[in-house]
Order: C-alpha cells, then sequence, then structure tokens
C-alpha cells in the first residue's frame, strides 16, 4: 500500500446493522483454528450478506478462511481464528517479512505460523488465493472491482465491502466478518472493547479535543497542491469519530464525491484556513515540515505558520496503524495520539 491509498489506502462512522455470519479456520499449512476461544455457531448458517455488488450467501460454517486487501485478516485473528491466507504487508511492514508487527504479535500469541501471504502489488493473486482452498473470502475493507469480485467468487463466497471502496469503518469491517465467522457476539464485543479503549486514549490527549484536523499528503516534489483524504476514508473518518472535527474544505470535498482523497490548489491557502493540525506522511527529520513552510504560499495556511504539523515516518509501522484496525489500535493508539498532541500544541 503506497500513497495516496495507505498513502493511498493503506479504519470510524455509524456501525451499520448487517446481516451474515460463518467461520474457523482449519489449514494443512500450519495456520489453523487450533487455540481459538471462540467456536463458530454451526447452527447460524446459511447466512445472506449484502454488499455493493448484490448478496453472497454462506451455505454452511467454513473451515478454511482467506482474505484480501488491507487489514481483513485482522478481523478473524483478533477472534482467534488463523486466515489460511492473507494480503502480505509491503507498506508499514518493519522487517521485511511480509507481515506488520501487530499481526505478528497475535500470530505468535496464538502460536501459529504465518498463513499463505498473498502478493497484491500488482493486484490481486487470484492464482495464491485459489491454492489456499478457501471457504470464504473475506474483503469488508477494500476496493475490489466488479470483475475481480466476480473471479474470487468463483473460488469460494466473497464479503465485499458495503457500500464505497475503502469506506468500511473498522467497526463495521469487524461487524461484518465476525458474523461471516459465526462470532458475532464476539464482533460486537471486540467493537466495544476497541472503541473504549479509543475513547480512553483520546480522553489522555486533551490537547487534541475540538482540533479540527486534515489528514493530507504533501509531496514534498510539487508544493502547488495539498492532496487531502475526505471522510469516506477511514484515517479522517476515525478521527472525526473521535471528536475531531472537520475543516470545511474537507466537509465539502466528501459531499461533493465518493472519493477517498482528492487535492486543492495551493493557489488559494485561505481554503485551509480552519485547519488547525495537518498530518501527512513524510521524513520525520523536520526537512517536510520545512518545506512547507518556506513555500510561498502554504506558508499563509495559520497551522502551517505555527508549525502544527504531525509527520509520520513514511513506510513505518506507526503510519500504517494510521489507517486503523482491529490489531493495530491497541499497538499503537497512545503513541499516534501522543505524535499528534504535540503538533496540535503548536498551533
Amino acid at each position: 500500500m503506497r500513497a495516496p491509498r495507505l498513502l493511498a489506502a493503506a479504519a470510524a462512522a455509524t456501525v451499520l446493522a448487517l446481516s451474515l455470519t460463518a467461520c474457523g479456520s482449519d489449514s494443512d499449512e500450519d495456520a489453523t483454528s487450533e487455540g481459538s476461544d471462540a467456536p463458530a455457531a454451526a447452527d447460524a448458517f446459511p447466512v445472506t450478506i449484502e454488499h455493493v455488488y448484490g448478496e453472497t450467501t454462506i451455505e454452511e460454517k467454513p473451515e478454511r478462511v482467506a482474505t484480501v486487501a488491507w487489514a481483513n485478516h485482522e478481523v478473524p485473528l483478533a477472534l482467534g481464528v488463523v486466515p489460511v491466507g492473507m494480503s502480505k504487508a509491503t507498506w508499514g511492514d518493519d522487517d521485511g517479512d511480509g507481515v506488520l508487527p501487530w499481526v505478528e504479535d497475535k500470530l505468535t500469541e496464538l502460536g501459529a505460523e504465518t498463513p499463505v501471504l498473498f502478493d497484491e502489488t500488482e493486484g490481486i493473486d487470484f492464482e495464491a488465493v485459489a491454492d489456499t482452498q478457501p471457504d470464504v473470502i473475506l474483503a469488508a475493507y477494500s476496493g475490489i472491482t466488479q470483475e475481480e469480485y466476480d473471479t474470487l467468487s468463483k473460488i469460494a463466497p466473497v464479503v465485499a465491502f458495503p457500500e464505497i471502496a475503502w469506506g468500511t469503518s473498522v467497526q463495521d469491517m469487524v461487524l461484518i466478518e465476525s458474523k461471516a465467522l459465526g462470532l458475532a457476539e464476539e464482533g460486537e464485543q471486540l467493537v466495544a472493547d476497541l472503541d473504549a479503549q479509543v475513547a480512553e486514549s483520546y480522553a489522555a490527549h486533551p490537547g487534541l479535543a475540538g482540533k479540527s484536523v486534515m489528514f493530507s499528503y504533501i509531496d514534498p516534489n510539487d508544493l502547488s497542491q495539498v492532496g487531502f483524504y475526505t471522510t469516506h476514508d477511514t484515517r479522517p473518518g476515525f478521527m472525526a469519530s473521535v471528536g475531531m472535527a472537520m475543516p470545511k474544505v474537507v466537509e465539502e470535498a466528501s459531499a461533493e464525491t465518493e472519493e477517498f482523497y482528492v487535492t486543492r490548489s495551493s493557489e488559494n491557502p485561505e481554503d485551509f484556513a480552519d485547519v488547525d493540525l495537518f498530518v501527512t506522511y513524510g521524513d520525520t527529520d523536520g526537512k517536510l515540515v520545512g518545506q512547507i513552510q518556506g513555500d510561498p504560499l502554504l506558508s499563509k495556511i495559520p497551522a502551517v505558520e505555527a508549525g502544527a504539523i504531525a509527520t509520520l515516518e513514511d513506510s513505518s509501522p506507526l503510519a500504517a496503524s494510521a489507517n486503523p484496525s482491529p490489531l493495530s489500535i491497541p499497538w499503537g493508539i497512545d503513541e499516534y495520539f501522543d505524535l499528534l498532541e504535540a503538533a496540535a500544541a503548536k498551533a
């Protein structure tokens, strides 16, 4: 995942009432559901799941779970179920093994080997997914196309995203996929636990209360425009859910498009006058902030002039955790809010 999806994609909004259910995991490749303390309810099936491409019926409790796209594997893992295959991390990976640190921690906790990793650098590897012989494919947080959905559906039933590509909140991802795993009650409890943890951490950072925040991507090689994520994206959506304000330009852009990322010309710095805090990716040595402050147009933005810019080190685990997910929240939420509060204090 690179700019602007994680930069360009890689996760909270109103919880949706969606119907689904199903799963455990059992793999002959050392990725098993052994050790899971939350057995799936076999009597919950069949179940029909509505999504952007129609509906998917899961006839019986799946025994082999595969996931594609960013973070979907974290839902079964958080519930004690190890997928047979999952997306390889190519952004935010600290040691080059294709697995983010919080996922590594969970696999160790479950005593499980790393599942098969699907390299999605050039798109979904359908052959690799098929080789894991899944009974269900989870993609509730994704941007899979109709064509990709149709191809995956020839392999196994697919849980696609409900409405907007890459717009599924972490809560909805958990609720959708936990039901698809036959672990609906456990999913609801996981959401409650994550919400409580976030609320506690946010309360411990009072310097963020009421601040207007823009999650942006400012290219140091092209300061003629400011890119930023709309509230359809989980990064600003998450910030809004905890109580931070959205600048007018973000609200307007979000109302005008379903795109997760847009740009505005730097020639209109007044568009960003109500931004209290910028969050962006880049080097954390201060060079990027200096470049932005030295730009004759961007320097007219009050938050830029004050240096209220929180920089997430490009491709670091913390940067990846800013796209919230079931396992990254407990791993990095305090450090993330620390970074934001320190920058906000300059405004």
